[in-house]
This record gives C-alpha cells, structure tokens and sequence, in this order.
C-alpha cells in the first residue's frame, strides 16, 4: 500500500469504497485530518478531493475542496444555499498531464489579467489590472513533495467570462500519480456494510 500514500505522509490509513459510480478513496493522516478522493469509475477521472482537520476543540471540521465543487445546501426552510451567481467562483478540475483551474464571472477583456508564479511562496497569483480579483492559487501536491513552481509549466486563457489556468504536470508528479492509480485499482473494497458506515463519515 505504499504507493497509495505516495503524496501523503507515512503512516497514513487508507480505505477503498465503490458506490453510485464512484471509486472513494479515505486517507486519515498521522494527524487525524482526513483527505477524501473519488474517482470516475469508468475514466478513472478524479472528480472530487476534499479534506478536512480537526477543529482547536477535537470536533471535525469542515470539508475545504482541492478538487470539485461542494454540494448545493439545503436550509431548515428547504432553501437552496447557492454562492452569488455573479461573484467569480474557482473550481479546481484535475487533467491527466496538468492541474487546472476554472475562474467563472470574470467579464474582463483578457489583457486586464496577470497570471504568475510566486517562487517565494511557490504559489499561483490571479490579478486583475482593474484591481477587481486577485487570487493566490496553491498546489498541495507540489508542496508534498516538495517541488518549486516553474514558470514555464503555466499557461492560461480566457473565454466566456471564465479564465482557465493550466500547471504542467511534472514527472515526478505523473510518476507517483501513476504507481498511486496501479495500488488504488488493485486495493481491497470494503463490504456492504463497511462501505455505509464510511460514507456517513464522509457527510
């Protein structure tokens, strides 16, 4: 099961649930935070990745999303909790050679943005000459293994008031991805049983 934690820290338990089309993958760090991956069952696409820690009182917290959108909410009221259909709104997708983002609800012409590497702090940076967004874009899976963004590895675009970015995938990315997917296709499932009681903890 090595290669299945190859992006994350040694000690890290894993688990393997397949349901509604979905191969779901449950990390549980050293540290007690879990990382959560669900994969298309027929193109292997990673669909989702959200993770979540401990809050300073022991409760759990919070799913924050490295991939994927958060379901839509429904309130007491059975309202729909939906973000401002007009704020601009980052959705990360993951491709097999590139990391790409998607900013919808950025109706500027394109030469108004600047997308950059910050090699300091070995981030992305979104900004806007009109000073209306700005954006600081992180790769956990480059800082996991401890890898510097290169600036010749990003390119972007922008078309129907959405800007695109796309990071090249390095080898030594693509080389633990492909001996993770080896150790992920071949894992042991969970029973019936198992497989209930781990999706309530991913609620």
């Amino acid at each position: 099961m090595a290669a299945l934690v190859a992006l994350y820290p040694e000690g890290t338990k894993v688990t393997n649930v397949t349901s509604g089309g979905r191969r779901k993958m449950h990390y549980t760090l050293p540290d007690e935070s879990e990382v959560v991956e669900e994969y298309d069952v027929q193109t292997d696409e990673l669909v989702v990745r959200k993770k979540r820690s401990k809050t300073v009182l022991g409760a759990e917290g919070e799913w924050i999303y490295e991939v994927g959108e958060a379901p839509t909410r429904v309130t007491i009221e059975n309202d729909l909790l939906r973000p401002n259909s007009s704020n601009p709104l980052l959705v990360r997708k993951d491709r097999p050679h590139a990391f790409e983002w998607r900013i919808r609800n950025l109706p500027y012409p394109k030469p108004t943005y600047a997308v950059t590497v910050d090699a300091q702090d070995n981030q992305i940076v979104v900004r806007t000459s009109n000073k209306k967004y700005f954006k600081r874009i992180d790769i956990p899976e480059m800082d996991r293994l401890r890898l510097h963004l290169e600036e010749a590895a990003l390119s972007w675009s922008h078309e129907n008031s959405t800007l695109i970015i796309q990071y090249k995938k390095p080898q030594q990315i693509m080389a633990a991805e492909k001996d993770a997917k080896v150790a992920r296709l071949t894992a042991p499932e969970q029973g019936p049983e198992q497989a209930a009681e781990e999706q309530c903890k991913q609620q």
